[in-house]
């Protein structure tokens, strides 16, 4: 019976390495199932010398190197912040591009290099807008009434993935303090809008520092959040005002375009305005309302329209370049 098997295996061999021996169909499927190792090797070959790389990078850094922007004091919009100049490092760009191999995308890895003159060094100013040079856009909603339109305005910024700046009344704060804290939840800035929403040049300078200083503390008493800005109720300030900002560390913002929503226009109307005028580094006055609220969307997507981000305040007036896509 092992007799017979061993002579059955034998057979079967000797009949395959037969059949493999000729030319055909399975000699074919045999030499298709061999490792193409000329195709692989070649899907892998540079499609140009190094120096033609080199020559490459070089030719795209000059097109995208920057000098920084120094920041200045403007006749009409006052203090405009710096832009950070951009250095693409050709060499080792180079050096990451061969390590990568041409199956990637070549990578430009550059240097941001910061302006000589900052905001810091305008002494105190009022700041209507960013940059005109960065392609960013800010929306500040100021708060100090309008809580049922403060939720759908939330939902809407993370279904379009927009962080915002509110400007928060301090005695809208004390008595808000959850609403508050779940508009830092969702990553938005929340910054001083003094405390009851007085013209602050009417006011002596004690209570004009009172009226900064109390929301100052509330917003770090309550929310743990440290001030960087200040956006003077209903835009009315004078130079004292500013200098008393100042002298709390803070920095007094006011707007370039205004949706004027406290009037309750028609938020196509809204969406129209912001849209057509809008423009990088452009500060947009909102407030919790119903045209603001039903008009937001369209007012981030006509923004977008325009090759604009949106960002909150500190984003927008920072020094921080936006990069184009083919730098890291």
């Amino acid at each position: 019976m092992k007799t017979d098997k061993a002579a059955l295996v034998l057979a079967c061999i000797a009949v395959v390495i037969g059949i493999g021996s000729t030319n055909g169909p399975v000699k074919e499927m045999i030499a298709g199932l061999k490792p193409q190792a000329d195709t692989a090797v070649m899907s892998y070959a540079p499609k140009q010398t190094n120096d033609e790389l080199r020559a490459q990078i070089a030719g795209k850094a000059a097109e995208l190197n920057a000098q920084p922007v120094d920041a200045v004091v403007d006749r009409v919009w006052k203090a405009i912040p710096g832009y950070n100049g951009l250095e693409v490092d050709v060499e080792a760009t180079y050096r990451n591009a061969l390590l990568r191999g041409p199956a990637d995308s070549l990578k430009l890895v550059y240097r941001q290099t910061e302006p000589k003159v900052s905001l810091s060094d305008l002494g105190a100013q009022p700041i209507y807008r960013g940059n005109p040079a960065k392609p960013m856009v800010s929306l500040m909603i100021n708060v100090a009434w309008g809580n049922e339109y403060i939720v759908p305005m939330l939902d809407i910024l993370d279904e379009e993935k927009v962080k915002v700046t509110f400007f928060l009344d301090g005695s809208w704060l004390s008595h808000n303090k959850e609403l508050a804290a779940e508009m830092l939840k969702r990553g938005h800035e929340v910054e001083n809008h003094a405390y009851t929403h007085p013209n602050m040049s009417t006011l002596s300078r004690a209570r004009a520092t009172a009226e900064i200083e109390k929301t100052q503390k509330l917003l770090k008493n309550t929310l743990g959040v440290t001030n960087q800005w200040f956006a003077p109720p209903s835009g009315d300030f004078n130079q004292q005002t500013v200098e008393i900002a100042a002298s709390l560390g803070l920095k007094t913002v006011l707007w370039t375009l205004d949706t004027v929503d406290w009037r309750h226009p028609s938020p196509d109307s809204v969406i129209a305005k912001i849209s057509s005028k809008v423009e990088p580094g452009t500060l947009v006055l909102m407030h919790p309302t119903d045209s603001s609220s039903q008009a937001l969307r369209g007012m981030i997507r006509g923004i977008r329209a325009k090759g604009l981000q949106l960002g909150t305040v500190s984003q927008t007036l920072s020094t921080e370049r936006i990069t184009p896509p083919e730098v890291e």
